[in-house]
């Protein structure tokens, strides 16, 4: 097989290749490797490739390929990791400077797991500064493969671009208030925000602890399935996490048979552009076309958690930047700066009111879950905005609320979301929408993406050749 013809293939497309022995892991990572020089100086999605311990690791997985040892589910397969999460002897930067000389002894518990599942990793993958909304000023942005005047997606922004075009098969990614949903919709992508838990935080640099979430991201339902699969679990390393070892998933869906689908098309339509409203209406046909049962639920009240998401975030994020700020404040962009001062400036009551609306919320939204097993919702109420929209979204309580409510609400509940493709603008940018589930419900998630994608083709559109 052409190494030209490789870059677009689904990650469990590659695994089958490579268990079958009709490509070698060396092949693939050759392949990616000889793609991302030839178009990351201009997409700028890696902020490390780790070539040299890529081929070594892929000369490892077919070594114990062709001995016979045993292979995981995603054996050869190349991946990035967003570079919040540790990899052992690399810099982890988490998009700042201050950390720009961190080099972790130990992996990530994610990126431990991906190893043992055999996967091969490219290097990491830029982000936004400590994972909040804007990139540090003195570092290289991520540029949108479909369109590069438009915004690549918060925070998970490297990971994004970079599987989108064909420069890894899948990466990891984090989500705070909508960064796994964000990128993923922002570059045609399918990526999973776990319930809040599921997946370890061990290994990977804090915004707000509480309201943290690692998932994948990749090309399809099946694939983000796969890789979740893998990295999902308890972890003695992190006390949060939910007990349950390991959760099954599916292997395949093609149809909704059976599933109560709600949506509340008066909250998915406030503030949204008509492009959004319109795709939205399409996916509930498709649903029905599945044979999902479709019904009207009136969404709880969002706009107060949303209007405290910074209050809550920030706080969380002061105590977390406690060792560096205010000592490094001149190091620190504009942006987290400013979410780092709200955290400082939040006095015990303001805090207080907002931790129990949150709770408040996840309760109301347990109750409506109740009576469904899916809720449709916007990733966002627009397409990707261009950069000049973007530039005063962290100072700008507004704007922020509008961008974040429909993704912070479920950070703050800490109910699992998928983020889908479900279309394009007028001028090619792609459009996403996302399902919600109850707590735990992740395999409902990922049957209904594959379900969706089955009957679907717009998450095999692709922004290059």
């Amino acid at each position: 097989m052409s190494h030209s013809s490789l870059h677009y293939l689904e990650a469990s497309e590659i695994a089958c290749l490579i268990r079958t022995r009709e490509l070698s892991s060396v092949e693939v990572v050759t392949a990616m490797l000889e793609r991302i020089a030839q178009l990351d100086g201009t997409l700028n999605s890696y902020a490390l490739v780790t070539a040299d311990d890529a081929l070594a690791e892929a000369r490892e997985a077919d070594r114990k390929l062709a001995a016979g040892e045993p292979t995981g589910p995603l054996h050869g397969v190349p991946v990035g990791i967003k570079d919040l999460f540790w990899v052992a002897g690399h810099p982890t930067t988490a998009g700042t400077t201050i950390h720009r000389n961190f080099v972790p002894t130990e992996d990530a518990s994610v990126v431990t797991r991906l190893r043992e599942a055999g996967a091969v990793i490219l290097g990491k993958l830029r982000m936004t500064e400590g994972a909040f909304a804007i990139h540090h000023p003195d570092l290289p942005s991520p540029q949108n493969p479909w369109n590069a005047n438009h915004w690549a997606g918060a925070s998970s922004s490297g990971s994004g671009v970079a599987t989108a075009a064909g420069l890894c098969y899948a990466s990891l990614g984090s989500d705070t208030g909508g960064s796994i949903r964000f990128p993923s919709a922002a570059n045609g992508l399918t990526g999973i925000k776990p319930t809040w838990g599921r997946v370890s935080r061990h290994g990977a640099f804090e915004l707000g602890a509480s309201l943290d979430h690692v998932g994948p991201m990749a090309r399809s339902a099946t694939d983000a399935a796969l890789l979740l699969g893998v990295i999902a679990g308890y972890d003695p390393r992190d006390p949060t996490t939910l007990p349950e070892l390991r959760i099954e998933l599916p292997d395949q869906a093609t149809d909704l048979r059976g599933l109560r689908i709600g949506i509340d098309m008066r909250w998915n339509s406030e503030g949204t552009d008509e492009v959004i409203v319109r795709a939205l209406e399409q996916v509930v046909r498709i649903v029905k076309d599945l044979g999902g049962e479709i019904r009207e639920v009136k969404m709880p009240p969002v706009r107060t958690v949303v209007d405290e998401w910074l209050i809550d975030c920030g706080v969380q994020v002061a105590l977390a930047h406690e060792a560096t700020f205010p000592r490094l404040s001149s190091e620190y962009g504009p942006a987290l700066t400013h979410l780092i001062g709200i955290g400082r400036e939040t006095d015990a009551f303001t805090y207080e009111r907002a931790l129990r609306n949150r709770a408040a919320l996840r309760g109301q939204v347990n109750h409506m879950m109740s009576d469904i097993d899916l809720l449709i919702a916007p990733v966002q109420p627009f397409a990707a905005p261009t950069h000049a929209q973007l530039d005063a979204l962290a100072q700008d309580p507004e704007l922020n609320a509008r961008l974040i409510q429909y993704t912070a609400p479920f950070n703050s509940t800490g109910h699992p979301s998928m983020a889908l493709p479900c279309g394009s603008t007028g001028n090619r940018l792609p459009i996403g929408f996302q399902l919600i589930a109850r707590h735990g419900a992740e395999a409902v998630l990922c049957r209904a993406g594959m379900a969706f994608q089955h009957a679907t083709d717009w998450h095999r559109a692709h922004p290059l050749p």
